[in-house]
């Protein structure tokens, strides 16, 4: 995983790191792309993340920021653990476009988090959208309801370090397994997304739509087959493939119809296929 930053030695390692690459997009693709700046991206304690909403989330319903399920404070869940509803004040440092600090929000609960097929987790904030917008100046990003496309430009926005990632979508893996978990159909970005510790839960946001298709969460360091930070993909065949120094993500579009009326997470609606408890 691009996992949460651990001790200070860890933290120091990150920020020697190699600094973003420079945007790497097909010629394709070149037209269309548009800058992507960090508004409505968050800074979590341990990880990156973002203000999202749904195509029908209203104004005036509660905020939601979504991040990985491996960033969650009470750890990682395990394989088949879904948590839904629990108690959070959990804080975020909301960033404006120039990546500045504007606000702190706070969560009043953890909506969902999971780390089986998918690596997510969703707060609902003490804040309404209106109230970040009309304070703040920031819009939440929108969830796209479409599946992503290969070839796509895509920017990785962290806004834990406050760096963005350019590349495009190099393909799908049908599975990516890490460990002990499991994901279905996950983003694989082609090199020059070469994201770091701390950027786990950062928001992939189509260059040319705006809109957030996936959420960054892992990639494989150092060559190894299917362990902890090193994730292997597994084909319908069940053949294994090893990318070393390759990074993925995992698609959003599937949490859109699971956010109901008044941005409530409804696991049981038409169309919701994330994990239930």
């Amino acid at each position: 995983m691009n996992k949460p930053l651990v001790g200070a030695v860890f933290g120091l390692l990150l920020i020697g790191a190699t600094a973003a690459p420079a945007t790497a997009v097909g010629a394709q693709h070149q037209a269309k792309a548009k800058a992507v700046g960090f508004a409505g991206t968050v800074a979590l304690s341990n990880c990156s993340g973002s203000v999202v909403r749904v195509p029908d989330s209203q104004p005036t319903d509660p905020a939601l920021v979504m991040s990985n399920g491996h960033c969650l404070e009470s750890g990682f869940p395990g394989p088949g653990e879904v948590v839904v509803d629990q108690p959070s004040s959990r804080t975020f440092s909301l960033l404006n476009s120039a990546g500045s600090k504007v606000a702190t929000l706070r969560a009043d609960k953890i909506a969902y988090g999971t780390m089986t097929d998918t690596d997510v987790s969703l707060y609902q904030l003490t804040s309404t959208y209106e109230q970040i917008e009309s304070s703040y100046g920031v819009k939440a990003l929108e969830l796209s309801a479409s599946h992503p496309t290969a070839g796509t430009a895509i920017t990785v926005v962290s806004g834990y370090w406050k760096k963005t990632y350019s590349c495009n979508i190099d393909g799908f893996a049908y599975r990516l397994k890490e460990g002990e978990w499991t994901w279905k159909d996950s983003v694989r970005y082609t090199s020059t997304c070469n994201t770091i510790g701390g950027t786990s839960g950062s928001p992939v946001v189509d260059q040319a739509s705006g809109k957030v298709v996936a959420v960054n969460n892992t990639g494989n360091e150092d060559g190894a087959r299917c362990t902890d930070n090193n994730p292997c993909e597994v084909d319908e065949n069940g053949t294994v493939t090893v990318r070393k120094g390759i990074n993925y993500a995992q698609e959003t579009y599937g949490i859109v119809p699971c956010v109901g009326i008044g941005n409530k997470i409804d696991l049981s609606a038409a169309g919701c296929e994330l994990p239930k408890p």
